[in-house]
């Protein structure tokens, strides 16, 4: 059982290993790229990640154990300088990237390009809500337009109702007072009584109609 033996073994045994992930770890931070096999650029992220993170932090022991995991105190102080000027100030990991480039000849190995990643880092997640909420008030005249047109539109079709009830309220009314003029020439009581309740009748629809009609003003007022 492996227990205690964590990563990949790289056809080396640990104490080849541990020199050669120092070396590539070396070799990254002096030329900020180099190209070897992939499965020793994934093995050395993590310590590269490592010592960026002690370099942010700045202090004494950082500094030391940066120093024992790189063996260059030169080195050291190249990163640390840098780190403190600003360099991965708004990246919060991922410091490296990598690059397949094929295989090699010969043996097969996947080849690749691991490099620092010193490109500032683009804010995505801030632009496209600003995006949504200028498409939000671009889209809030538009829905005002369509809520006044239909306003007025109603309010128009109040208007007719109103002034088609008045027309018909205006027709039964003459017909009840020619009715009751001919009853009163004939002498008919009942046709008289008939004809006053209709006449009672036209002028309650002349009121409903009056009601209407203000209603639709106030709906005109209100699209307005």
């Amino acid at each position: 059982m492996r227990h205690y033996k964590k990563g990949r073994k790289l056809g080396t045994d640990a104490s080849h290993t541990k020199a050669m992930k120092k070396s590539l770890v070396g070799a990254l931070f002096l030329n900020d790229r180099i190209k070897t096999v992939d499965a020793r650029a994934k093995e050395i992220r993590g310590d590269v990640d490592k010592i960026i993170t002690w370099a942010k932090k700045g202090d004494l022991h950082s500094r030391r154990l940066a120093i024992a995991a790189l063996g260059d105190k030169e080195l050291v102080r190249e990163i640390f300088e840098k780190v403190e000027q600003g360099m991965f100030s708004d990246r919060q990991g991922g410091y490296t990237r990598i690059m397949k480039l094929g295989n090699r000849k010969g043996d097969n190995a996947p080849m690749v390009i691991i490099e620092l990643v010193t490109e500032p880092v683009k804010k995505k997640a801030e632009e496209k809500p600003a995006a949504k909420k200028s498409a939000a008030k671009k889209a809030s005249p538009k829905k005002a337009e369509k809520t006044e047109e239909a306003k007025a539109v109603e309010a128009e079709e109040a208007k007719e109702a109103a002034e088609e009830l008045e027309q018909i309220e205006e027709a039964v009314k003459e017909e009840a007072e020619a009715s009751v003029e001919a009853a009163d020439e004939a002498g008919d009581t009942e046709a008289a009584v008939e004809a006053a309740e209709t006449a009672a009748e036209a002028a309650e629809a002349k009121e409903e109609t009056q009601k209407a009609e203000t209603a639709a003003e106030e709906k005109a007022e209100e699209a307005k």
